[in-house]
């Protein structure tokens, strides 16, 4: 039978103490158990690891090379055990994230349960904006970003790529027909979004090669729902991710334009506070975040 890690601990406290009673004192057992432990510790090994006398004992030769190979080894476990305890105590604590309130609505807070769930000492406290949050300001531990992201010093983990789509709605395309090809929406009404880089000009894939088409509607909002429902209401055609109108396609409340011709998608990435060592429950949370979006077709 393989010798136990607490006969070596013994075995330890036995030298560290100087004597057999001391030892059994220091770690609450009877001088018989610790007599016990060591005896068996030596038959197994097959040597005597300790010189007894009738006022002292040492280790022989063989016990000060066993003690010289076990006290680290018994140090390296002490430390990972505090350290798991450590990083147990560090996830029992609010995590703060920042998300886009569509994204985080539809999938983000799924997610946050299922996390929540494996690890029931955590709290989450969901930041949700459209606009770019200050992560140090706001105190997140860390955000979900959708689109490219200017030069900083944050620290980024890619989530997935997020396909885009020309859209309509079935009434739009009755009144107005199927366009053949991207040229054709520069002569018809589209839903446009006053914001972000793109607006009025939308990127479709011609060639193997992105270019931007100049496209005009009569409705313009500054949201991306009110500008989704908008098409789906029939005042144009539609530029968004699919993910936001996924369940429209799926039920014939909305159609996609031009595969053949499909605009660049977009990165989502998990990003942090540069310039410190990550906190544990964070890494958990963007190692999971990976985990589960690798599972979806986006």
């Amino acid at each position: 039978m393989t010798a136990r890690l607490d006969e070596f601990s013994i075995f330890l406290s036995i030298l560290d103490h100087g004597s057999l009673t001391a030892a059994a004192r220091a770690t609450g057992r009877s001088l018989q158990a610790v007599s016990r432990s060591l005896a068996k510790l030596e038959t197994e090994l097959g040597v005597q690891l300790i010189q007894r006398t009738t006022r002292s004992l040492r280790p022989t030769s063989a016990g000060s090379r066993f003690e010289e190979r076990i006290r680290q080894a018994m140090a390296d476990l002490d430390a990972a055990r505090l350290e798991v305890q450590q990083e147990e105590q560090v996830i029992a604590s609010t995590l703060r994230v920042g998300a886009p309130p569509l994204f985080a609505s539809e999938y983000l807070v799924d997610m946050v349960a299922d996390f929540m769930q494996r690890h029931p000492a955590v709290e989450v406290e969901l930041v949700l904006s459209d606009r770019r949050s200050n992560l140090v300001e706001e105190r997140l531990d860390a955000t979900l970003r959708i689109g490219e992201l200017p030069d900083s010093n944050l620290r980024v983990r890619h989530l997935a790529d997020l396909r885009r789509v020309i859209f309509a709605s079935p009434s739009w395309l009755a009144k107005h027909g199927r366009p053949a090809h991207p040229y054709d929406l520069k002569k018809l009404p589209c839903v446009v979004r006053s914001f972000g880089p793109e607006r009025g000009r939308w990127p479709v894939t011609i060639n193997g090669d992105v270019e931007y088409i100049e496209v005009r509607g009569a409705f313009k909002a500054n949201d991306v729902a009110s500008c989704n429902k908008a098409v789906l209401a029939g005042l144009g055609a539609g530029l968004t991710p699919y993910w936001q109108i996924r369940r429209h396609i799926e039920n014939g409340s909305a159609e996609v334009l031009f595969e053949e011709f499909a605009p660049p998608s977009v990165r989502i990435q998990a990003i942090w506070p540069n310039g410190r060592r990550l906190p544990f429950r964070t890494r958990l949370f963007i190692d999971f975040l990976v985990t589960r979006f690798a599972s979806k077709r986006w």
